[in-house]
């Protein structure tokens, strides 16, 4: 099979689903042919003939392809679409299962630790924090800040969290560390919506500080959420956070004192 990285990517993406490796080359080499034996199939996918077979059957029972009964045989993928969605219905219902199972566990009583009125917990990963957001919006009972930069404040699903929030009689206030915040004032009209006062915030002066910070979260003044943006070895950058509780944590005591100025006082 030839080079190709658009190929290599479908082909991780579907293992990722839940196929192996040459049922994914079989099928993305199907999505590129109208139909195939089972020969052609193997110069296209790089998987040997005597397993191009075996693969096959296995698509063919997940419903992804359709077999003409033919000698020799031809085989053809369903549309993409389709595709796609039968697997994403497999994918939510293996999902919906797993969430049953791990609820359903019997739980194991912790070591003797000492116990403590403060926590704070450290998450990596743009997805994990994205959710761990929207979970603390869901969850604000009365008031929620948050001062963030301008790629933060684009996400759809975040400031749709926002106003059903607001929707709720929740205290919603938004700062931007960059750009205008006219147009989130339209969208979330009943918001304290504002430029923050605290760009410094943002990124250091100092030339050795790459860290930028990408979102300050407080909620009901005892829950954090800090995020920041930093370079990996990749040269790629990937976001991390500390997550914490408990009105008398110094980090959330921090962050609530500096943001006092925003929200009014109950």
């Amino acid at each position: 099979m030839e080079g190709n990285s658009d190929v290599d990517e479908a082909v991780e993406i579907l293992q990722q689903m839940g196929l192996k490796e040459y049922e994914a080359r079989c099928f993305v080499a199907l999505t590129r042919l109208s139909e195939a034996t089972a020969k052609r199939i193997s110069e296209v996918s790089d998987v040997p003939r005597t397993r191009v077979y075996d693969a096959i059957r296995v698509l063919e029972t997940k419903g992804l392809v359709e077999v003409q009964h033919t000698n020799p045989k031809l085989f053809r993928s369903i549309p993409v679409e389709e595709a796609v969605g039968n697997l994403l219905d497999t994918f939510e219902s293996r999902g919906s299962r797993l969430s049953d199972t791990l609820h359903g566990l019997e739980s194991v009583s912790p070591d003797d630790s000492p116990e403590v009125c403060h926590e704070v917990w450290a998450l990596s990963g743009d997805r994990a924090i994205s959710n761990r957001s929207y979970q603390l919006i869901d969850d604000a009972e009365e008031e929620l800040a948050l001062v963030a930069r301008s790629e933060v404040l684009e996400d759809g699903e975040l400031v749709a969290r926002l106003g059903s929030a607001l929707d709720r009689g929740v205290d919603v206030t938004v700062g931007t560390l960059d750009g205008s915040p006219d147009g989130l004032r339209e969208t979330l009209s009943g918001a304290d919506v504002f430029s923050s006062g605290v760009g410094w915030i943002a990124s250091s002066s100092d030339a050795e500080d790459s860290t930028e910070i990408r979102r300050v979260m407080l909620f009901d003044r005892e829950t954090i959420l800090v995020s920041s943006d930093h370079a990996t070895d990749s040269d790629a950058s990937e976001e991390t956070a500390v997550f914490g509780h408990g009105f008398n944590n110094g980090l959330v005591a921090v962050l609530r004192r500096m943001l006092s100025s925003r929200i009014p006082d109950g």
